[in-house]
């Protein structure tokens, strides 16, 4: 059973995420937090598998809520869902240590998809917040002439299963997604998300985004 933690201002759509929540089987909800504080606390007392975080809150926002959880409770894991798909309210998220983002417009299904992906250790990534790192990282190399080819993880060698997960990972796909395009199990893309993070000494998914665009894994449309 996931134990969820729900952080929202809103208590209406709180209340409707917990509803639709409480119609699986392998998910309970174990609380409700009105701001980014009242998240802290009550992920301290009740231990939650995961935090579903909204990013603009009273008191205390989301991305420092998640930042104080992360380093608090490690083993908690945080899907941030918001309104906002900014790219630098999105980087700001994953350098707190949040394990993924999708919009308040995502479907409820894509919304369970998510949360069973984040507890499966997975980073799922709405498609546009995907789409929006990718166009600022862009934006930067061509401000700092930053060079395509600069290696990122020392001694990296890919071999060409890894670099086909990493693409697709890159384009924001769930471990689930890429399981079901390769034919894959979801835990054999899990081992090879782990061992591409340990070859390349990434830790997060902008840093994978960034070293898939270096090694022209991802094809960039120019920008008009």
């Amino acid at each position: 059973m996931m134990r969820v933690l729900l952080a929202d201002d809103h208590t209406l759509f709180r209340e409707g995420v917990r509803a639709l929540l409480a119609t699986e089987t392998d998910i309970e909800v174990v609380g409700q937090a009105s701001n980014g504080l009242e998240a802290i606390r009550m992920a301290e007392q009740l231990l939650p598998d995961v935090v579903v975080m909204d990013l603009m809150m009273p008191v205390m926002s989301g991305i420092e809520a998640t930042r104080r959880i992360k380093t608090q409770l490690p083993e908690t894991k945080v899907l941030v869902l918001s309104m906002y798909d900014d790219e630098e309210y999105v980087q700001q998220l994953l350098a707190a240590g949040a394990s993924g983002c999708i919009l308040k417009r995502a479907t409820s299904e894509e919304l369970v998809k998510a949360l069973r992906e984040v507890a499966s250790g997975g980073m799922p990534l709405d498609p546009h917040v995907a789409a929006r790192l990718v166009k600022d990282y862009v934006r930067l190399v061509q401000v700092q002439g930053t060079s395509p080819t600069q290696e990122i993880g020392p001694n990296a060698v890919l071999t060409p299963r890894e670099c086909e997960i990493l693409k697709l990972i890159a384009e924001g796909n769930t471990n689930l997604d890429i399981a079901e395009q390769l034919g894959l199990s979801r835990k054999t893309v899990e081992v090879h998300r782990t061992n591409l993070m340990r070859k390349l000494d990434l830790h997060d998914v902008t840093e994978l985004v960034k070293y898939a665009i270096r090694h022209n894994l991802i094809v960039l449309t120019p920008r008009e």
